[in-house]
């Protein structure tokens, strides 16, 4: 395996997508309408729960900060208002049959602003669908103002178990320019396993792109050509940042 030394120049437009399926697969084409060459390293897979739900007509609304979240709510939940961390995965919703659909367009922080003001704590529960171990601190945030939160894990996400083959080979001939990161669950994989592949040196010329900032701590210790923060946490401003 050949590791281009730091002097070596990326090619431009080649951009490492680390997100999990179906995500990578809709962030690549949105690159490759901009002219950008993706090249997809999912670095999670995504299992899907069958937990049990409270049926529809108890709640007041449905939550997901995630679109991963979404094949889980039975046909029966999908006339319930729903509310979403960002635009991405409100354009799913709908396409998916949900009636009633309203974008944060930002993070789980504005995602409980929006519910706050859209809804009632008295008006009946809300049902969280979140990642196993995840929706934590948007529940406690909810429930501090007043309302009963329901939260269900309805799918998990587990880190692969090897830096993927694209990673792997596009990373040692020095082909990336950029990656782009979604998660600080995502960067903490891709960091375990660019260490164990010997590919450290490989990210000399590379400038990752960060969600957010908590993302951005878990790649600084990476040597990493720069570190940047999209200025909201979004995909579409994790995307102009190549521009």
């Amino acid at each position: 395996m050949r590791i281009l030394p730091p002097t070596s120049l990326p090619e431009p437009g080649a951009v490492l997508i680390t997100r999990p399926e179906p995500g990578a697969s809709a962030t690549a084409a949105h690159l490759l309408r901009r002219g950008f060459s993706p090249v997809l390293a999912p670095l999670l897979r995504i299992r899907h729960l069958q937990p049990s739900l409270p049926e529809a007509h108890r709640l007041q609304a449905l939550l997901a900060a995630s679109a991963n979240a979404l094949p889980a709510l039975a046909a029966a939940h999908r006339e319930a208002p729903l509310y979403v961390v960002g635009d991405a995965t409100a354009d799913e919703a709908r396409a998916l049959g949900f009636g009633s659909v309203s974008s944060a367009a930002g993070d789980a922080a504005a995602l409980t602003a929006l519910v706050a003001g859209a809804c009632r704590p008295k008006a009946g529960p809300l049902l969280l669908a979140a990642g196993a171990r995840q929706g934590g601190k948007l529940a406690a945030a909810l429930r501090g103002k007043g309302f009963a939160v329901i939260r269900r894990s309805v799918y998990a996400a587990r880190p692969v178990a090897t830096l993927p083959d694209s990673a792997r080979a596009s990373l040692s001939e020095g082909r990336i320019a950029t990656a782009l990161f979604f998660s600080g669950e995502t960067a903490a994989a891709f960091a375990r396993l660019v260490a164990a592949a010997g590919l450290s040196k490989a990210l000399a010329p590379v400038a990752a792109v960060a969600i957010g900032p908590a993302v951005a701590s878990a790649l600084r210790p990476l040597p990493f050509r720069s570190v940047r923060v999209a200025l909201r946490p979004t995909e579409e401003a994790v995307l102009a940042m190549l521009e």
